[in-house]
């Protein structure tokens, strides 16, 4: 997948320290004229041998899924809700 001796463009690494790798991505895309599937490879090498960038993405991934299930929890008291006061 990714070459080890090419390193990632200094500003595709400063939007992975900022969490945006969709951007990352986008720059290494450009900078190294890859398709996507080959600028993502990179990308995931790179912050799979960085443990600081690994334990951010995670950290954003699990907060992800936590607020997705607070409201998916929100949308089933809703309409338990309405089922219950309103059309019952």
């Amino acid at each position: 997948m990714a070459e080890p001796s090419e390193a990632l463009p200094p500003e595709a690494i400063d939007a992975l320290q900022q969490g945006n790798k969709i951007e990352a991505i986008k720059l290494v895309r450009e900078a190294q004229k890859l398709d996507l599937k080959d600028a993502k490879g990179r990308v995931d090498d790179y912050v799979k041998n960085d443990p600081v960038l690994q334990q951010k993405f995670a950290s954003a991934q699990a907060e992800t899924t936590g607020s997705l299930v607070r409201w998916l929890i929100l949308i089933a008291l809703a309409i338990a809700g309405y089922y219950l006061f309103v059309a019952g």
